[in-house]
């Protein structure tokens, strides 16, 4: 099992909540012996009991997998909560609203506060933060500045170590698909090295024999050469990958559409998508060469060229047939022929694209695709 890439951060809070039962033991001893005392001994050193007990507990519970639940935490925030809500009842008015004395829980209550950003994040830390700001100011009854300041730093606190801990967790997720990446690499080489030195050699031999021999031989030699050029592409694709917000790399889909005839160009570099928008980007590429086969002719070639430009990602499919008729594409379209209406063009409205057709007799035809990120400008 691989450990929780927060678990310094439980560590943190198992540490904040030895060291501030400490400074809640020494208060409760300090306030006993002093002048006016606790208007109720017992139920102090019965509350300090129970943080005690409290404390061994939660200190087990975060040290492992099973203890850090929104269960355990949540019951952290409530019994911390309790336990200072008895402070009106342990301590004299006069320690409650004109000494300076602190809480019976003191700063033992921070604790739920990081151990919920620890768990869920800024926004649960932050959550937890105020909460107990609340139930300080419900225990206290007078609004002060000591009070608001309080407050803030435990909100603060438990925002800060939730960002930490989203961090963390981003952090070690993209480092897991990097490792994986790595990993698929070093594979595909050492496939590669061994389908070169066996398949591709006997098929490149079978294609050279097949053209000296000629006829059926013919025919043969040239399905060798296709499937060696689609296996070479399956080799040389770049690996699969996908990211922690769900976006994955548009080339090795791309580069699998390759063959003797298609030639597919793209960046060195990874060219992160949405999955849906990848999947309906190749799918379009696919229709468009599709298209070649069907109309362009048995010694048509075609080129796709991916361009990421940032802002934005643009995708070229050109051959080199007899181009489209003017009003050939409407016509198909009248007669119920919507493979490029619906296959391509509704592709990128779907998408919020913009789609750029150039073509003309014996130009070939061209389709060029944008595709805008989130956020840029159209």
């Amino acid at each position: 099992m691989i450990d929780d890439p927060a678990t310094p951060l439980w560590r943190g809070a198992i540490a904040l909540r030895i060291v501030t039962f400490l400074f809640a033991a020494a208060n409760v001893i300090a306030n006993q012996s002093g002048q006016p005392g606790y208007e109720r001994p017992w139920l102090a050193w019965t509350t300090l009991g129970v943080m005690a007990l409290w404390s061994v507990f939660t200190s087990r519970a975060y040290s492992t997998t099973w203890g850090r639940r929104w269960p355990v935490v949540l019951a952290d925030l409530a019994l911390t909560c309790g336990l200072m809500s008895l402070s009106p009842l342990i301590m004299s008015d006069h320690q409650l609203l004109t000494l300076n004395v602190p809480l019976i829980t003191t700063i033992w209550a921070s604790v739920p506060a990081v151990a919920l950003g620890a768990l869920g994040g800024a926004a649960a830390g932050f959550v937890g933060g105020l909460t107990v700001g609340l139930f300080t100011y419900l225990s206290k009854g007078v609004p002060s500045l000591d009070l608001l300041r309080d407050v803030v730093l435990l909100a603060g606190a438990g925002m800060i170590v939730g960002m930490a801990s989203a961090t963390a967790r981003r952090s070690a997720v993209r480092l897991a698909q990097a490792l994986r990446a790595e990993a698929a690499t070093a594979e595909r080489e050492r496939l590669a090295r061994s389908i070169h030195d066996s398949v591709l050699q006997v098929l490149a031999r079978v294609r050279k024999r097949g053209l000296e021999v000629g006829g059926e031989a013919a025919e043969l030699a040239q399905l060798a050469g296709e499937q060696e050029v689609a296996l070479r592409n399956l080799v040389a694709a770049a690996p699969a990958d996908s990211t922690v917000d769900g976006e994955v790399d548009l080339r090795p889909g791309l580069q699998l559409l390759a063959t003797p005839r298609v030639q597919v160009s793209t960046p060195a570099t990874q060219v992160m998508l949405a999955a849906a928008t990848a999947g309906e980007l190749t799918s379009l590429v696919r229709e468009a060469l599709s298209n070649v086969d069907k109309h362009a002719g048995p010694g048509a070639r075609a080129w796709v060229l991916l361009e990421d430009l940032g802002d934005e990602v643009v995708l070229s499919v050109r051959d080199d047939g007899p181009g489209i008729p003017d009003g050939r594409i409407a016509s198909a379209a009248a007669e119920g022929r919507m493979g490029i209406e619906k296959s391509i063009k509704g592709r990128v409205e779907a998408l919020g694209g913009a789609l750029e057709l150039q073509t003309g007799p014996g130009e070939g035809t061209e389709w060029e695709v944008r595709v805008f990120r989130e956020g840029a400008a159209r």
